[in-house]
């Protein structure tokens, strides 16, 4: 018997179980409470579709990416303490490696939950250039997490394809994809006109 508090963990390790076996798209609502050993009522009680358990497991990426802080070197740059956080939650990620694969491979067979899964994108980003000190507020802000999503999904489709023990291709695409954005911030800052105070 699952205790009541660690339910919602029980499903979405139920649900990733089954998504690594079978892949994403064939996983019914009713597997994974059956798999789980719970009843659809109590299934719907904490994640009323697929999408709400995989934005679950986001969720709980950011929590162990956050909860593994540790202190920054004064000397690192903006982009350093940024390509560890997210090295980080890439670490998070190997656990549950292939389901993982599995979910994203599927996700483009359904337009409506990849729209869905947007907010949360937007979200766990938004916490990791926070974790790294660079700020996410204002118009800037939200470009730079707009600008760190599109990094990090150029990044994961590496990582998807990445057989080494040590992430090093993973680790050689976040590098590159990072100092591009830094070039094209700073060429876009040079050109910006400058205004009269």
């Amino acid at each position: 018997m699952v205790r009541k508090s660690e339910i919602p963990k029980h499903i979405i390790k139920t649900a990733l179980e089954l998504a690594a076996e079978r892949g994403w798209a064939d996983v019914s609502l009713r597997e994974i409470a059956d798999s789980a050993k719970l009843s659809m009522a109590t299934l719907h009680a904490h994640y009323p579709s697929k999408g709400a358990i995989v934005e679950a497991y986001a969720r709980q990426i950011t929590e162990t990416v956050l909860a593994d802080e540790e202190a920054f070197d004064p000397a690192d740059s903006a982009r350093d303490r940024l390509f560890d956080v997210l090295m980080r939650r890439f670490d998070a990620l190997n656990e549950n490696r292939d389901a993982v694969i599995a979910i994203v491979r599927d996700t483009p067979r359904d337009p409506v939950a990849g729209l869905a899964m947007l907010p949360v994108m937007r979200e766990s980003m938004r916490w990791m250039l926070e974790a790294a000190g660079i700020e996410t507020e204002g118009l800037q802000g939200q470009a730079r997490v707009a600008g760190l999503i599109a990094i990090w999904l150029a990044t994961l489709r590496v990582w998807m394809q990445d057989e080494t023990a040590d992430m090093a291709k993973t680790m050689s695409a976040l590098d590159r994809n990072l100092r591009r954005a830094e070039n094209l911030a700073r060429r876009s800052s040079r050109r910006r006109p400058r205004t009269d105070e």
